[in-house]
């Protein structure tokens, strides 16, 4: 790596540079250009610089020589030949660090770019880096799609692919999950994501490191860098381009990062779920998980989920149990905690209580179920109040269904409680808690 990654993600003035009538390829297309400047404008708290080649925008500068030097990182939407035809000029300039955003680029050219980052110690992120970068702290928007601002949170995600990345922000948005942290790697002809985790397990925004990847560059790099990175928080990773004929190394790739305390995930939705509840919850110590609901079909599903990831659902300890029938005698403790559907918020406070307080229990699951109950959104808020309490025990709530679940997401946003509309998503998410603690009990050990 030719330079420092920290330039990427936290710089003070970024120059922009493309051109707003033409590129001559989809990848830069001046509409794009449009949205990286909008983008910046709008959530950038530095200065910004723009370049405009093709001199039409209104306080645009047309000349690179009159971009003033040691910008800390320049963002180039310029298709290959242009990039070459000012590459001496964009070096001249001091910059940093660059993102490259377009691809196409040629083994040679490739090469050259490689050499130049080289000699002038820049830190060049891609080419065919198309979803750039993102740092919501500094309002760091470096991305071709308009308004793709994730909220502020601990997830960082790297992706190789463009396309895939700009879907997992999209999802981050929508479920709510924050992130500190996105890079679009492409080709890596110098930032790699070796050297993004590096940076990665340093920043204290940082709660969990999420990679998509469809190939591996430095192997033997990589999973220095996962080992080291899980040491201080989990990381977990996405793989493409499995079935290409390749089973065996697929196997053997697995098994490696396994080994090294990485998490490997299926899909993109089961990504963020898994990444939000590592960013959000302490690792789970054991395999028993308690059940807290208000209704009974929703707890028999958490329990089929339960078994089906290897864990096994909590038994209670008399003096727990006599507490919470002490206090609620119409409570039903058999399998799982039934509040019944007339439960309110004190009720799931008192009794999510006493349950992690429970030596017998690692850690649970709540379901809310707002449908055919008296329970309120707000009321979910006793979850969070409960499971901040409880000695390093993770909890998380499901709730069936697509409005009521946005509803307690809503109610419970910023109170580090994940929130699932279906018992897999969460018990896949207890689950990764659960491999996450057999990790940190082993780097400890």
């Amino acid at each position: 790596m030719s330079g420092e990654v920290k330039a990427i993600f936290e710089p003070k003035s970024v120059v922009l540079i493309g051109a707003s009538d033409g590129g001559g390829r989809s990848v830069v297309s001046p509409a794009f250009f449009h949205s990286l400047v909008h983008n910046m404008l709008c959530f950038f708290k530095g200065k910004t610089h723009i370049v405009d080649l093709s001199g039409k925008l209104e306080g645009a500068i047309k000349n690179l020589n009159l971009v003033p030097k040691g910008r800390d990182l320049a963002v180039v939407v310029l298709p290959p030949k242009l990039v070459m035809k000012n590459w001496r000029k964009l070096l001249d300039r001091k910059v940093k660090a660059m993102v490259l955003v377009a691809g196409g680029f040629d083994q040679q050219q490739r090469e050259e770019l490689a050499r130049g980052a080289t000699k002038r110690k820049v830190c060049v992120l891609g080419p065919n880096a198309t979803a750039g970068a993102i740092n919501p702290a500094r309002g760091l928007c470096a991305t071709l799609e308009r308004g793709l601002m994730p909220s502020r949170g601990g997830v960082a995600v790297i992706s190789q692919d463009g396309a895939v990345g700009t879907a997992i922000l999209d999802w981050a948005c929508f479920y709510g999950v924050g992130v500190s942290k996105f890079a679009s790697t492409g080709d890596g002809i110098d930032v790699t994501e070796a050297d993004l985790l590096e940076y990665l397990t340093r920043d204290k925004e940082t709660k969990v490191i999420c990679i998509y990847l469809e190939s591996v560059r430095d192997g033997r790099k990589f999973l220095k860098s996962i080992r080291e990175a899980v040491k201080k928080k989990p990381v977990a990773v996405l793989k493409g381009n499995t079935a290409r004929g390749e089973g065996k190394r697929d196997k053997i790739f697995a098994a490696s990062l396994r080994q090294v305390g990485a998490l490997q995930v299926g899909d993109v939705e089961e990504f963020l779920g898994v990444a939000d509840a590592l960013a959000k919850q302490p690792p789970m110590h054991g395999d028993r998980v308690a059940v807290v609901t208000n209704v009974g079909g929703p707890a028999v599903l958490v329990a089929d989920a339960i078994s089906r990831e290897g864990l096994a659902l909590a038994r209670l300890s008399d003096k727990v149990v006599k507490k919470i029938i002490g206090k609620y005698p119409d409570i039903n403790i058999a399998d799982w905690v039934d509040l019944g559907i007339g439960a309110k918020g004190d009720q799931y406070k008192f009794i999510l209580e006493q349950v992690l307080s429970d030596p017998s229990v690692d850690g649970a699951v709540a379901v809310n179920e707002l449908k055919l109950s008296f329970l309120e959104s707000e009321d979910v808020q006793a979850v969070a109040e409960a499971a901040k309490k409880s000695k390093g025990k993770p909890v998380v709530s499901v709730v069936m269904g697509g409005e009521d679940c946005t509803l307690v997401r809503e109610a419970l946003r910023g109170r580090d409680i994940p929130v699932y509309d279906s018992p897999q998503k969460a018990v896949r998410a207890l689950g990764a808690l659960r491999s996450y603690g057999k990790t940190r009990a082993r780097v400890e050990g």
